[in-house]
């Protein structure tokens, strides 16, 4: 199976272009919010959930905010000589990590100011986040980006020449990499929701550090086969760097969680 994109612009009005990427993004924020919301709704029936729908438009605002600063800074030298260029999003440049972070930080003052359990938001945000993140990941089909390296497999990946990096204008088929994310994305929502079922009521917050590692993992293996690292260090990609930092970080909340959990229970854990 070959996959090609079939171009970047839905339709036109004008000089006005509308884009695939932003339907796209469009879509899976609205279903991410959706799940979120039933996820909170079901597992906390007894606390006000629908602020949640109150404050959803923020968390998006952040989170995207984020996306696109995180891209910028990891660009300094462009738009420290092109500033105004950090608001034009119709240009794209949106970094995933940059999103998680501020639209973490969002969710934590936001949970907090509407007195919904903070652990059991960012749980439910876990899910919606991943299952969005598998809808997203099509953008980057239609931009022809976010690519992997020469195959030949059967379910390889055609680029045009004018998308194609400058050291591979010789190659047509590319690894598929928005589709490898896409799935493992998509498998990543399911183990999430078994987590929820077993851990959201009685140990908040597992699911949030398991989405932290799951997530990491998986971009980790993407990007050893990506050719459009925002910025390297030492010869390693900065995704990858971050996702290392992730994977600390979501081990040491579980083993944080699950510790203050049995202190407090004077219990273990079964898994």
């Amino acid at each position: 199976m070959i996959f090609q994109s079939p171009g970047d612009v839905l339709f036109s009005i004008g000089s006005f272009s509308i884009y695939y990427y932003g339907i796209i993004l469009a879509v899976s924020c609205l279903v991410g919010i959706i799940i979120s919301y039933k996820i909170y709704r079901y597992y906390n029936p007894d606390k006000n959930y629908d602020r949640i729908w109150d404050f959803s438009a923020y968390f998006l605002i952040a989170g995207i905010l984020g996306a696109r600063l995180y891209y910028c800074l990891l660009n300094p030298v462009y738009y420290f000589y092109n500033p105004l260029e950090i608001l034009d999003f119709r240009e794209g440049g949106l970094s995933i990590h940059g999103g998680l972070i501020a639209g973490t930080i969002a969710l934590i003052l936001l949970a907090k100011k509407n007195r919904l359990g903070i652990l059991n938001t960012l749980d439910a945000f876990a899910c919606g986040t991943a299952i969005a993140q598998s809808i997203g990941r099509w953008g980057n089909f239609f931009n022809s980006e976010a690519f992997g390296s020469p195959t030949n497999l059967p379910w390889k990946l055609y680029i045009p020449p004018a998308s194609r990096p400058v050291d591979y204008l010789n190659f047509s088929y590319f690894h598929p990499t928005f589709l490898y994310e896409s799935i493992l994305d998509a498998l990543i929502f399911i183990l999430l929701l078994a987590l929820m079922k077993k851990f959201a009521v009685k140990i908040p917050g597992i699911t949030l550090f398991a989405y932290l590692i799951l997530y990491s993992c998986a971009r980790l293996l993407i990007e050893s086969l990506r050719l459009d690292s925002a910025l390297n260090i030492n010869g390693i990609p900065i995704a990858q760097i971050v996702s290392g930092i992730f994977i600390i970080f979501g081990s040491a909340g579980i083993a944080y969680i699950i510790k203050k959990h049995c202190k407090k229970n004077k219990n273990t854990i079964k898994i």
